[in-house]
Order: structure tokens, then sequence, then C-alpha cells
């Protein structure tokens, strides 16, 4: 009988290409990681690794197994998943969630209270993790529930093994001291209105850049950023001490207190936020209790525009280098 916690550590060691790498993903060390690679190979009579410079290569046997790996932790994964629902439904034991930092501050946060009270028993263990990342951690196993956003439009691609379902539309706004002449406006501001004055925004190749840099596409000149920071707690101090607009993202924003507020964009840059979990835990009550909290939390938030688009996320054509909210 081969062994389940070897077979995961090996398909672990295929996607990261060092038994490092994988010990570190799994929380072992690399020696325990190798110690199970070698029960494996003892288990089935052939080697499944083979050395690779400092890294190492699967053998065609070692190819053969992750290759039917997938299944074989989704019938496990069934069972368990079966056996819990059969017995009373009630979501209980860890559930490990993958998500984007934002969405850990603005969704997971929120949804901790909803669940607290409804599901005592349930106890939720948050990561940070880009969406990229995240959608690794749940097909490899390590997280049960990823929170991952679109990059510059395009969702992120989705393992086959993973399903997807939308749970939030996150928009973004500009923050400015009361003080500031745009805070008189009632409309929503548009690029023309925004030309000339100075700016905070997060660096280059993050979401919020790339909406940054749309608002000011059909003006001729650059826009004035003063500073360029990527948490949005110091961008808010930065707009108060200096005077400088933010955009922010609601899900990334603190309360902004007496001296700051937010006026709404014409052409509003959304991001869809979606949940991802394996198929064969569909039947989870942890991950339906989940999908549920944040459904309510959606549907509590009037200001929450309804989803660009229907349906989950799939594979896309490509994504941003970065993809950090």
């Amino acid at each position: 009988m081969i062994d389940v916690g070897a077979l995961r550590a090996l398909q672990s060691v295929a996607a990261l290409g060092t038994l490092a790498r994988a010990a570190d993903e799994l929380g072992f060390t690399a020696s325990a990681v190798s110690q199970q690679i070698k029960r494996l190979e003892q288990q089935i009579g052939v080697p499944v690794l083979a050395p690779a410079g400092r890294g190492v290569v699967l053998t065609a046997a070692g190819t053969a197994l992750v290759d039917s790996a997938p299944e074989v932790f989704q019938a496990l994964e069934r069972c368990t998943e079966a056996a819990r629902s059969v017995a009373d439904g009630a979501p209980r034991g860890t559930l490990r969630v993958a998500a984007f930092s934002t969405a850990a501050r603005g969704l997971l946060a929120p949804t901790l209270t909803r669940l607290a009270t409804g599901c005592p028993d349930l106890r939720v263990h948050i990561t940070e993790q880009d969406p990229a990342q995240a959608l690794h951690s749940v097909a490899a196993g390590t997280a049960d529930l990823a929170l991952v956003h679109d990059a510059d439009g395009l969702p992120a691609p989705l393992p086959p093994t993973l399903t997807s379902r939308h749970v939030h539309t996150d928009i973004g706004d500009v923050v400015m001291a009361r003080t500031h002449p745009l805070a008189a406006h009632d409309q929503p501001l548009t690029g023309g209105d925004l030309a000339g004055h100075a700016w905070v925004t997060s660096p280059p190749g993050t979401v919020c850049h790339q909406w940054f840099r749309r608002l000011f596409a059909d003006l001729p000149a650059d826009p004035d950023v003063r500073h360029l920071i990527d948490d949005f707690a110091t961008q808010l101090a930065l707009v108060a001490a200096d005077g400088v607009l933010a955009l922010v993202p609601r899900l990334a924003r603190p309360p902004l207190g007496d001296d700051l507020v937010s006026r709404p964009l014409a052409r509003t840059p959304t991001r869809e936020v979606h949940a991802a979990w394996r198929r064969s835990a569909d039947a989870s009550p942890a991950i339906r209790a989940t999908l549920a909290a944040l459904h309510r939390l959606r549907d509590d938030t009037p200001s929450s525009p309804s989803p660009a688009r229907s349906g989950g996320i799939g594979p896309a054509a490509g994504e941003a280098s970065r993809t950090r909210s």
C-alpha cells in the first residue's frame, strides 16, 4: 500500500523542483521529505527521483505516480467529506484559507465573527498569499480554500482539480483630506478633475497601480506621483500629512476618521474576488459554511456593485507578473 503522505511529498517535489522547497511547503525538514520519498520507492520497488544539478527530476515511474496522484487525493477527500456530511453536517475542525492581504482584512475578518457564532466548532486558519500561490496551495492540499482576485481584468489560471465561485466585487475610490479642493465635488471624479494633483500610489506591478495608470490614460501629461507606498495605512497617513491623493480599494481601506474623505470615480475601477477549492471537497461542511458567510457579507454590503462577469474563474492566457493587492 502506498503511503499517502509520501505521495503528497513526491507531488510537492515535482511541482517545486527541490526537496528543500517541498519541505518548506509541507512544513517538514528536507531530511523528512527525503525519508518519505525513500519509503515510497521501497513500497513500489523502483526509483521515483533522480539528481539533476542542485535539484531533482522525476523518473518515468515518478511521473506516472504524480500524474495519478490527484485522483487518489480526490477520492480520499470525497470519502472524508462524505463521512462528515452524513454525520450531522456541522462544520468542525480546521479550515485552512489562503488569501491576499486585503481579502483577509475586508472579507475574512468580518466573516470570522459570523462563523464564530454559527459554527463554534470550526477554526479558521488564514495564511496571506498572492492569488497564484494560493491556488497552488489549494491544489497541493496545503490549503482548503483560496480567496483570489483577477489581475488586470484577467482571472487567475484555475487548475482543473479546482472549482470556484464569485464572492465579492471590490472597487476603488479616491481618498483625500477633507480640506482638499476635490472634497467639495458632489459628482464622481473624472480624469480631468484629477489632473494636476499630487498622488501617493502603490508600486508598479500591483493591481492598484494599474488602476491608477488607467485614470490618466487619456490625458497628455503624466500624473504627479510623490510617493510609491505598498501599505494602504501608510498611504492614508501621507494623504493626511502631505495633502496628496490616494486610490484605495474599499477592501483595503481602514476607517478614514474625521480628517479624510473618499470620493467615487466616474470610471469605477473594479476587481472580482473568487473563492476556490478542490472539486473533491464540494461536500465539506466547513467550506459550505464559509462560502455562505461570505455571501451574506456581500449581500449586507450595498456599496458593492454586481459582478461584471458571471461564473467562476478559469484558465486565462496570461496574468500580471505581480498580483498583490
